[in-house]
């Protein structure tokens, strides 16, 4: 297609988005394009753009629940795949990922070349280029901690830009991107542990950070063990959750997890009864020793007020009332049998069939708890 293009490729016969999500719902786009080089994703994008249609960019599917109504404009298909290896330092490795990689497939290159740093977030589905907009984590591991940049074409100047990771904003499930950054990620440079020391049975992975996986693992907090071990408790952890796609388990005909955990003041984290999971997201100042009659040391002043703790969104579902399995009457979305976390269709649920469960989940933890639990998938032509 020529760059100058001022209207964009469609495909004839569009599939519906229904096809191309985890959840299976959505309409039929207007327009469908899948650019098979990364020069074709970066000329469609600004050809797109031009035309002035409305553009839904989609990866894998897993992170986005869409309107069964037809999509007015062109959903743009990342599907762009490539791992380069890049110069780096003595026992690191550096990497160059396409957007369009399915993410989980990187892991396993990564846990079978001995390269460690993203172990624990095996099984997570989706493309590359989705994880930096979320800052995919899980079992104690973030993207954050080996992002070193992403190469992202910008919607507002046409350009490439290089993007180093410490300005992406990157927090929990989020990032500039999530926050109005429009553009399309067109690969992201990782930096991933290559070290020469192996424990029995292969390279050592990161330490374990999570106390499920831990125990799992039978091992303490910070200990390593061999990659693929790392790597095959991840998945069964996942799996026994409904959170690994597998065509015969209806609970993992979802978007994951539907909301994000809620981030609360620590005076409010205290209300709760003394068994809510909590995690802190800012350590307390340590206690101050000084000799008696001497003067105390001023404390640097609080940039963010009152500490702040992330709650389990899990936990107040489940305390609002929502038990496993819960269904709205005659709907077809249900709450996994597996995990609160995640709203599943059942076969044939609607778009609107998964909102208003989510909407229902939202109206009893706030009147539970005053606490109102933000989607963690992008709806597209829908809202809570």
């Amino acid at each position: 297609m020529p760059a100058d293009s001022a209207t964009p490729p469609a495909d004839a016969a569009p599939l519906a988005l229904s096809t191309l999500t985890t959840m299976r719902v959505g309409g039929v786009p207007e327009r469908l394009v899948e650019p098979a080089t990364e020069a074709e994703l970066v000329q469609t994008a600004r050809a797109v753009w031009r035309s002035g249609d409305e553009w839904l960019l989609l990866g894998g599917g897993s992170n986005t629940v869409a309107s069964d109504e037809v999509f007015e404009g062109t959903v743009i298909r990342v599907a762009t795949r490539g791992v380069e290896k890049l110069p780096s330092t003595a026992g690191r490795v550096r990497l160059r990922v396409q957007a369009g990689e399915p993410w989980d497939e990187l892991v396993a290159l990564a846990v079978r070349s001995g390269w460690a740093g993203i172990e624990a977030l095996s099984g997570i589905p989706g493309s590359v280029g989705a994880a930096p907009v979320q800052n995919i984590g899980a079992y104690g591991q973030e993207l954050s901690s080996v992002l070193s940049a992403i190469d992202f074409l910008d919607r507002d100047s046409g350009e490439v830009r290089h993007i180093f990771a410490d300005e992406l904003g990157l927090g929990y499930r989020t990032s500039a991107l999530k926050r109005g950054l429009l553009g399309v990620v067109l690969a992201v440079e990782l930096e991933l542990d290559a070290a020469d020391s192996e424990l029995s049975g292969g390279a050592p992975s990161a330490p374990v950070r999570y106390a499920q996986l831990a125990d799992s693992l039978a091992v303490g907090i910070g200990e390593r063990v061999p990659l693929a071990e790392l790597r095959r408790s991840v998945l069964a952890l996942r799996a026994s959750k409904g959170m690994v796609l597998d065509a015969t388990d209806l609970d993992s005909v979802s978007a994951g997890s539907f909301f994000t955990n809620p981030i609360v003041s620590e005076n409010y984290a205290r209300t709760l009864p003394g068994g809510a999971p909590r995690w802190p997201m800012t350590p307390p100042e340590p206690d101050i020793v000084t000799p008696l009659n001497a003067n105390t040391p001023a404390r640097a002043p609080s940039l963010g007020g009152d500490y702040v703790v992330k709650l389990s969104a899990a936990w107040l579902i489940e305390q609002a009332g929502i038990h496993r399995g819960f269904a709205l009457p005659g709907s077809r979305a249900a709450i996994s049998s597996k995990h609160t976390l995640a709203i599943t269709n059942r076969g044939g649920a609607t778009a609107v069939e998964i909102v208003q469960l989510a909407t229902f989940v939202q109206l009893r933890v706030q009147s539970e708890f005053g606490i109102t639990l933000q989607p963690e998938p992008v709806l597209v032509g829908l809202a809570l």
